[in-house]
């Protein structure tokens, strides 16, 4: 086991990415201990051969389309008029249009990649300061694996044998309430600063409306489907995909097909990444539990405390310890066998824990050092990691605050899926 965690521990110290550090430490873990060979094969494909698990490359895929195809535009466009007037405009707008991609992309990276390059370039037009600008498109971002849909709920539904349906309900309200909480920063900043509004005009936000009307209803139409049953979540990935290429080639006309083979590569290469770490930390797991490491961790932990409140309180802490260092996906596939056997224990409902765990992790990917949004709204506003470290941490606290009502308040993760799921 030194030599299993001490090759982990080493290949991330020294920069290999993530994926073949869990891979290459599993399988020495596997040759040390002397496991069949077959198995390594095994874990790592029956981890990833899952009908649900096809969700994620064709909600990759349609962010991806949906950037390409200036989608993406007509949301922000839309959400600037909606919102604009408010003090801060341009940043109420961004969490706006982060709040209604992420209905359709169901990723982080998807967003600081697409919406991103637009809000920054809008924001520091309008005489925005590129620090504050970076610090908004960053934290909106965290949204979108929150709201549905969602790719790491998608993993832990997966893993933890979840409705996955229940987890994307479970994450709307939590998703809206994120949304509020960074707008009422913005809003503080944008009066200290005197930041500049758009004037509100109801002529232009009806015209604006029904110009972006096909974009912004791609998450009504998710969320209609899994409510109603129409269809399920792999579905639903199906239908956001088709929809969107509609959309960018019949009504906008904005997708070539060189732009789309672009778009096939991209989400090709961004898939093969996430579900390669969900395969190798399938085995990685195999060889935790098969050792007895997983029983002992979740024994450690119980034993802080008889305390439930207090236990969630240790688990927060060392899940946004781990988001601030590792991908969401390895995190969840690694942690879910230690951490599912102490939410049974404590009695917790999975949903709910669920929806706490991927927003943790969100956070995390925000969190300096190695948030990877960071690293990604960093490049597009051309500013150094150090100013983007300095600026992103005001906007952390009105997360953690979420973090800490979801965590706290479970109903209100569970209230909108006993009410539209169970009706």
């Amino acid at each position: 086991m030194i030599l299993f965690f001490g090759s982990f521990i080493l290949l991330l110290l020294i920069g290999v990415p993530i994926s073949i550090s869990i891979g290459a430490s599993a399988v020495l873990g596997c040759l040390n201990l002397g496991y069949p060979l077959m198995v390594i094969g095994q874990k790592m494909v029956s981890g990833i051969d899952s009908f649900l698990l096809i969700a994620i490359p064709l909600f990759i895929l349609a962010g991806n389309l949906m950037n390409a195809g200036k989608i993406t535009e007509k949301i922000f466009d839309f959400a600037k008029r909606l919102v604009g007037w408010i003090p801060g405009g341009l940043g109420h707008a961004n969490i706006v249009a982060s709040l209604i991609f992420a209905g359709m992309s169901g990723s982080a990276a998807a967003d600081a990649g697409g919406l991103g390059t637009i809000e920054m370039e809008a924001m520091s037009t309008n005489g925005y300061d590129d620090d504050f600008s970076a610090a908004v498109t960053a934290s909106s971002t965290v949204i979108g694996p929150i709201f549905p849909p969602s790719i790491p709920l998608i993993i832990y539904g997966s893993v933890a044998s979840v409705s996955v349906s229940q987890l994307f309900m479970g994450g709307v309200v939590p998703g809206l309430l994120m949304a509020i909480a960074l707008m009422i920063m913005v809003f503080v900043f944008a009066i200290k600063r005197s930041y500049q509004r758009v004037a509100f005009s109801l002529v232009l936000l009806v015209k604006q409306f029904f110009a972006s009307i096909l974009s912004i209803i791609t998450p009504l139409i998710i969320l209609s489907g899994f409510t109603l049953g129409w269809f399920t979540p792999t579905e639903a990935s199906s239908v956001a995909v088709a929809y969107a290429l509609v959309i960018a080639l019949v009504v906008y006309r904005t997708l070539d097909w060189k732009t789309f083979k672009e778009c096939l590569l991209e989400s090709a290469i961004t898939s093969a990444n996430t579900l390669f770490i969900i395969g190798t930390s399938m085995l990685f797991s195999y060889v935790l539990i098969k050792e007895g490491v997983s029983t002992q961790m979740a024994t450690f932990i119980l034993g802080i405390s008889d305390n439930p409140y207090i236990i969630l309180m240790v688990i927060n802490i060392l899940l946004l310890v781990l988001g601030m260092f590792m991908e969401p996906g390895a995190i969840l596939t690694l942690m879910l066998p230690v951490l599912l056997p102490i939410v049974k224990a404590l009695g917790l409902d999975l949903v709910h824990f669920g929806v706490v765990m991927v927003l943790n992790l969100m956070i995390g990917q925000v969190t300096p050092p190695f948030g990877v949004c960071l690293f990604i709204i960093a490049d597009v506003a051309k500013i150094s990691l150090n100013r983007m470290y300095k600026a992103i941490l005001p906007f952390i606290i009105p997360l953690l605050v979420v973090l800490l009502l979801v965590t706290y308040m479970p109903q209100i993760v569970t209230w909108l899926p006993s009410v539209l799921l169970h009706a």
